[in-house]
């Protein structure tokens, strides 16, 4: 990290302890296994999404289904939040309903299976929304009807789960198969 973003040191800037930039926001310099759940300092994890990277709608889309191919949902949801943030304005129902779905599979993979399915619905609805105040199914190559139906099917085995899903098998297909 440059040192305008903050050089991740525990208390950095605000001195009580918590990872800060010098603006005091939140910069957890924890490493994260795949699941984005913190590890202990020094522990091995795996490689975080960059933050507020600007990319095209088709990189949004390519990237985020390579992390959720990759059983990292938590990931995805990261990029689709970067495309929510910075694209435009009409388009921020899909993209905050995309980053929903893939918080809900996160949660539901991290056995969190009330709030997965919630999320999971959640992002359903804004996705169906946005294809319903848009006249549209498809954005940038997805097929949104297909992925409104995953969320739900998903959301409703999340209901009937035992226990945490594996989120390489129950990963969306955001393009038509």
């Amino acid at each position: 990290m440059d040192s305008a973003a903050g050089d991740g040191v525990a208390g950095a800037g605000l001195g009580d302890g918590r990872d800060r930039d010098g603006e005091g926001r939140a910069r957890n310099a924890r490493p994260r296994d795949g699941l984005g759940r913190p590890l202990p300092y020094g522990a091995e994890g795996v490689d975080r999404q960059p933050e507020g990277v600007v990319r095209s709608p088709a990189e949004t889309v390519a990237e985020a289904q390579a992390l959720l191919d990759a059983g990292r949902p938590f990931h995805a949801h990261e990029v689709f939040e970067d495309a929510w943030k910075s694209g435009p304005g009409e388009e921020r129902d899909l993209w905050r309903g995309l980053a929903q779905t893939a918080v809900g599979l996160t949660h539901a993979a991290r056995g969190n299976l009330t709030g997965g399915a919630r999320l999971l619905r959640r992002g359903a609805g804004h996705v169906e929304a946005w294809c319903g105040a848009t006249g549209r199914d498809g954005a940038h190559g997805m097929d949104l009807a297909s992925v409104v139906s995953w969320a739900r099917a998903l959301a409703a085995e999340v209901d009937r789960a035992p226990g945490p899903l594996d989120p390489r098998a129950s990963a969306p297909r955001l393009r038509g198969a």
